[in-house]
């Protein structure tokens, strides 16, 4: 079995890689069965120099490779067919502006996973990029803020080394005594939690959180059934949430009453109730200042987030009284952080984090008959048809 790791062909620029140099040489003592090379690339995190040197063999031509792997949408005319490929295709929801990938994927005859499908048998996603959207979406939220009110400084998350780069620079400001709250306890609320608690921003109940007044920084993170309640007063497991949303309502005012900063990670179905109206951010005891979405739906659960930023322009101002954008310096304006690709950031630690996955969740699929189901509940086209999982997305398709 012979791998393609393929070079990144999105526009804007993506330097991240599903495998990092010593990654590659693990994989390949762990299944020496196993031939990879990697297509050339001028813009990746690791050089092609970095990739020889640890002995893996570049190349102009991966036409020869039975599985090509990538990180985003593969541009049509770029896809080889009748082969097995492995990327991110923001398909699944039935995304107009990539419906004619899916066709593409189809009509050249590719078997097609998604990294966004690899699954365990709870339904549970086994990799991604949450963890890092996570860091950086909570360093931007301290950078607006600091932005908004003329407090400090920070540099762009693109121009540091890492993680350890982002913290060096958080712990040289001071923040005065605001409070976080953050929606999710997935990947995307660690990678928060690893941030706030690397530059000692002190944990908080829930209860403490809504009715204390604080001397220094505090957050505290809630799950579903903190920040919504089922409309006839019940109380249930959060199972019964992921069942029946449409039962529920939100109840996430009373944060907004105390928070300054709002860092979300959470999951959103849609049939869910919003999380953030606009009637909560209209309300006179409002105190929140910055929306760092780092789930980023647009006319979804945050009512604030208007469109996605960029990491060239990530914030711009919100106004609650006219429901529009503005100037982030608008006296009444929230700041909104809403960039939709946040690990392009970091692209060296999210890179060496997304291989470990795959090597450790995806790679013995491969070896062992896939045992478990990962790549069968995976494959979303074989033999120029949706796999019978994916069915849902024929009138997409059509």
């Amino acid at each position: 079995m012979k791998f393609g790791i393929i070079q990144e062909r999105k526009i804007p620029v993506d330097r991240r890689v599903v495998f990092s140099p010593n990654e590659l040489v693990k994989l390949q003592s762990l299944y020496p069965q196993l031939n990879v090379v990697v297509e050339s690339s001028p813009i990746r995190v690791f050089s092609d120099l970095e990739y020889e040197n640890a002995g893996i063999v570049v190349t102009n031509d991966v036409s020869d490779c039975d599985v090509l792997i990538g990180v985003k949408e593969v541009p049509v005319e770029n896809l080889i067919p009748n082969k097995s490929y492995f990327f991110f295709s923001h398909t699944i929801k039935k995304q107009p502006h990539n419906r004619a990938l899916l066709q593409g994927l189809l009509a050249k005859n590719i078997d097609f996973y998604d990294h966004e499908t690899l699954v365990d048998n709870h339904n549970n996603r086994l990799i991604g990029f949450g963890r890092y959207a996570g860091m950086v979406g909570a360093y931007n939220s301290i950078r607006a803020f600091g932005i908004k009110f003329e407090l400090f400084k920070l540099p762009k998350a693109e121009t540091l080394s890492g993680k350890e780069d982002l913290i060096r620079y958080l712990k040289r400001i001071i923040l005065p005594p605001i409070k976080f709250v953050v929606t999710g306890t997935g990947k995307v609320g660690g990678g928060v939690k690893e941030i706030l608690d690397a530059i000692k921003v002190k944990s908080v109940t829930v209860e403490n959180y809504l009715t204390k007044n604080y001397t220094q920084p505090v957050y505290t993170q809630i799950d579903a059934l903190e920040y919504n309640k089922r409309k006839d007063g019940t109380v249930l497991e959060i199972t019964d949430f992921f069942k029946n949303p449409q039962d529920y309502e939100s109840n996430f005012e009373r944060f907004t009453k105390v928070s300054d900063i709002v860092i979300t990670g959470h999951f959103y179905a849609n049939e869910a109730p919003q999380i953030l109206t606009q009637e909560m951010l209209q309300s006179i005891d409002c105190k929140i200042k910055v929306v760092a979405d780092i789930s980023c739906d647009i006319n979804g659960p945050i009512a604030s987030t208007l469109r996605s930023s960029t990491i060239e322009e990530p914030f711009y101002g919100y106004l609650p009284i006219e429901n529009k954008e503005v100037d982030m310096f608008h006296p009444a304006a929230i700041v909104v952080m809403a960039v939709d690709n946040l690990p392009c950031e970091l692209p060296k630690d999210s890179s060496e984090g997304f291989g470990e996955m795959f090597i450790e969740k995806v790679m013995p699929a491969f070896f062992n008959g896939d045992q478990d189901g990962i790549l069968a509940r995976a494959k979303i086209t074989e033999n120029g048809k949706l796999t019978p999982r994916f069915s849902y997305l024929q009138d997409y398709v059509d």
